[in-house]
């Protein structure tokens, strides 16, 4: 089973403050730590735009997490998220928990400039294989990083106006 989910996030600014926004170490330790991480490890190389890698590891606490999920990700768990950028507009994602039994993957699609903002398409695919919940789970997921995905924008109009 898959659950799929699809985020667009909308930037004040131009595709090319969009790039480097996202090619800036500071940008993404300040979405961690907006996300309230207790940890993270942040590193990008190459880029902006194609042929950029950023590779994101952040521990986050698990409390808003009902217990039934908690059981199976613990008090805290760690995310690993990769971004691969084949152009200047489109990355392949990869993210993973390491030692739970899931994965997530998909895209994301920076689109050209409409009056003066700049959208990115995040698509996901969440896919968790634990009998009779996984389904659950997976929802559960979607609305975190949905959650995560709305304080990366709000950090973003912050970044942008600065």
């Amino acid at each position: 089973m898959t659950t799929r989910m699809v985020h667009t996030l909308t930037y004040p600014a131009d595709a090319e403050a969009v790039a480097a926004m996202l090619a800036d170490p500071a940008f993404r330790e300040e979405v961690c730590r907006s996300q309230k991480a207790t940890s993270y490890d942040v590193d990008v190389t190459g880029g902006p735009g194609a042929g950029m890698t950023v590779r994101t590891e952040m521990s986050l606490p698990t409390d808003k997490v009902p217990s039934f999920a908690r059981k199976i990700v613990g008090s805290t768990t760690t995310i690993v998220q990769s971004e691969d950028w084949g152009t200047a507009t489109d990355a392949d994602i990869h993210m993973e928990i390491p030692g739970k039994p899931g994965e997530i993957t998909g895209t994301s699609v920076i689109a050209p400039p409409v009056d003066g903002a700049t959208s990115r398409t995040v698509t996901l695919d969440i896919t968790i294989r634990v009998p009779l919940v996984g389904g659950k789970i997976e929802d559960l997921v979607g609305k975190l990083l949905g959650s995560a995905l709305r304080a990366e924008e709000r950090v973003a109009a912050e970044y942008l106006a600065g």
